[in-house]
């Protein structure tokens, strides 16, 4: 019966989606039905072939080798606050874990990996074989494809600077297609730093974050085409191609660059913790204030997961399920989804359900996030000025996109398990 509620959900979400469109007689069919069954096939590969399952579990592993190989050098630089032994005993039920100095050193290193196996070429050729494929499959543009490709590994900003000279002419529906397929994915520097937090809570997570991701970019231009439609076929069909390079000059250059890159994403993830924490402590506190109702006091957590709440049963959970699954979805949205996996990690086991944390953990696996329509209006207004208006008008878009994006994902793996 899950499973069921979970395919019509797919089904009511691409209405919504379609509700949302700036033209509703014009659809891009070759783009909704071709991302569609890429994502089905997507999902049942990763259920049904053994070989694929390996493949989470030796990748869960790889996660644990660079947390230790990541926790080498946050002992060493900041003793027993990073991972090196305490010099004293932790008291019962507390913990000497913390997150700043060793969980999220994580996304430096992994920036680091990322800026070499960019220079290797490894993550390019990876990035043009998805793209092909996705442009076979959807008949997307070259630029199109390539950049929506790119979002698996690299972030919103970075991924549309691979066809920026493309962006001035891209018609509106592939300029919406790469802002949604931004807000539906994560990239790859903090998905280890995800799978770290939550392979407690799940079996094998690092392999699902990597498919959530994989599948939510056919996801997203199945959303994006039913939000905003082509108006001219020939901007989707385009056989260009393109060659991408780093700008490194050796290993080591590429090892530093991702290293100052890094760490400013580090230091971007810190203060926006410590502001969005306080603020939503702030909300809370005038909240406090409203009566209570049935004798729990209001919070933002409560209000979120009380909107949120019938999205995540079209899912494919139960309602008492959904009213926890709603708070994560909605703290994800108005927060960001690193704050919704820390809570989602939190919960106790009777709070949801194996499936339902699986559910999720797809679900949730995506920037959309008003602290990422800042970024990303930012960043794609700065490459191409002379469209930044049409950019900001289709920024809440994005937004509402690739929730929805990312809520068909969760609903589709609803199907299958």
């Amino acid at each position: 019966m899950l499973r069921f509620q979970s395919a019509l959900g797919v089904v009511v979400l691409l209405f919504i989606a379609w509700m949302f469109s700036e033209n509703r007689r014009r659809l891009a069919w070759r783009s909704v039905w071709g991302g569609v069954v890429l994502q089905l096939g997507m999902a049942v590969a990763m259920v049904h072939v053994p070989k694929i399952q390996e493949v989470f579990f030796l990748l869960h592993r790889v996660v644990q080798v660079v947390s230790e190989a990541t926790e080498a050098g946050t002992g060493l630089v900041f003793g027993y606050l990073g991972g090196a032994p305490l010099p004293f005993e932790v008291k019962s039920g507390a913990s000497a874990y913390i997150l700043a100095f060793r969980g999220l050193p994580l996304v430096v290193v992994m920036s680091a990996l990322s800026s070499v196996l960019f220079y290797w070429k490894i993550i390019p050729w990876v990035v043009r074989a998805l793209a092909w494929s996705l442009r076979k499959s959807t008949g997307l543009g070259g630029a199109e494809a390539l950049g929506t490709c790119a979002n698996i590994f690299v972030g919103m900003v970075e991924a549309p600077v691979l066809v920026r000279p493309y962006l001035e002419t891209l018609s509106r529906s592939g300029l919406f297609t790469l802002m949604t397929a931004g807000m539906a994915t994560i990239a790859g520097t903090v998905m280890v730093l995800y799978a770290s937090i939550l392979q407690k809570a799940l079996p094998g997570v690092m392999g699902h974050l990597l498919v959530a991701s994989l599948m939510s970019a056919p996801a997203a231009v199945v959303v994006s085409k039913l939000m905003v439609p082509p108006s001219e076929a020939s901007s989707e069909t385009d056989e260009t191609t393109f060659e991408v390079v780093s700008d490194a000059r050796s290993t080591m250059d590429a090892v530093t660059q991702g290293t100052v890159a890094g760490l400013s994403l580090f230091l971007n993830i810190v203060a926006m913790l410590i502001v969005f924490v306080a603020l939503v402590h702030l909300a809370n506190a005038i909240l406090a204030l409203v009566p209570p109702w049935h004798g729990e006091p209001w919070t933002i957590q409560r209000l979120l997961g009380a909107v949120m709440a019938p999205v995540t049963w079209l899912m494919g959970m139960s309602w008492s399920e959904a009213q926890v699954a709603g708070r994560l979805m909605g703290i994800k949205t108005v927060l960001n989804e690193f704050m919704a996996y820390l809570d989602l990690a939190a919960l106790p086991e009777e709070a949801l359900s194996l499936r339902s944390r699986l559910i999720m953990t797809y679900a949730l696996c995506g920037f959309a996030n008003m602290g990422s329509l800042g970024i990303m209006i930012g960043g794609l207004g700065a490459m191409v000025p002379s469209r930044r208006s049409e950019i900001v008008a289709l920024g809440m878009r994005s937004i509402v996109a690739g929730t929805l994006a990312t809520c068909v994902t969760g609903a589709v793996i609803g199907i299958f398990y």
